[in-house]
C-alpha cells in the first residue's frame, strides 16, 4: 500500500516540475515577444505590414492567395496590405510567368533592407540577456549578421 502512496507523490511531484517549467517557458516566451514587439516598433511600419513583408523577404515571392493564406487573413485584406507596402516602396508587383491572369508579389530590395535590419535588431535584442547570464560581455554590432542565417540559395540577403 505504501508503495502505491509514494508513486502517487512522485507522480505529483513530476507533475509539479511539468508545471514549473511550463510556467518558466510561458514568461520567457512573454518576454520574448514583448522585446521583438519593441525592436520592431522601431521599423515604422506596422505589425500586418511587417508581418506579410517577413513572409516576402523569408519566403520569396508569393501570389496574392498564397500570401494572404500565409498569414491568415483574407484576399481582399491582403490586397489592401500590398498596395499599402507596395505604396511606400517595399513590394513589388509583377505578372506571374505560369498563370498569365495572376500576379507575384516581391519585396524590393528597400524591403529586404528593413526587414533583414529588423531581425537584425530583434537579435541584439535577445543576445545581450543571454551573454549576460552566461557571465559574457556583449557588444552588439549593428550590421547584419547573416551568417547566423542557414544559407538559401534561391534567396539574395546581399541588400544594403
Amino acid at each position: 500500500m505504501s508503495s502505491r502512496v509514494e508513486v502517487e507523490k512522485q507522480r505529483q511531484e513530476e507533475g509539479t516540475a511539468r508545471h514549473f517549467l511550463a510556467e518558466m517557458l510561458h514568461r520567457g516566451a512573454i518576454g520574448l515577444l514583448r522585446g521583438i514587439k519593441g525592436a520592431d516598433q522601431e521599423t515604422g511600419i506596422s505589425p500586418p505590414r511587417l508581418s506579410a513583408l517577413s513572409v516576402l523577404v523569408f519566403g520569396g515571392p508569393q501570389s496574392l492567395v498564397s500570401l494572404a493564406s500565409a498569414e491568415g487573413v483574407k484576399p481582399p485584406t491582403m490586397s489592401k496590405l500590398v498596395a499599402e507596402l507596395e505604396g511606400i516602396g517595399l513590394v513589388e508587383k509583377s505578372p506571374d510567368p505560369n498563370d498569365g491572369r495572376g500576379l507575384v508579389i516581391a519585396a524590393t530590395r528597400q524591403g529586404k533592407k528593413i526587414m533583414l535590419a529588423g531581425r537584425d535588431r530583434r537579435l541584439c535584442h535577445r543576445a545581450e540577456p543571454l551573454a549576460i547570464a552566461v557571465g559574457e560581455q556583449h557588444h552588439c554590432r549593428r550590421p547584419r549578421a547573416v551568417h547566423l542565417w542557414p544559407h538559401r540559395p534561391d534567396h539574395d540577403e546581399r541588400v544594403g
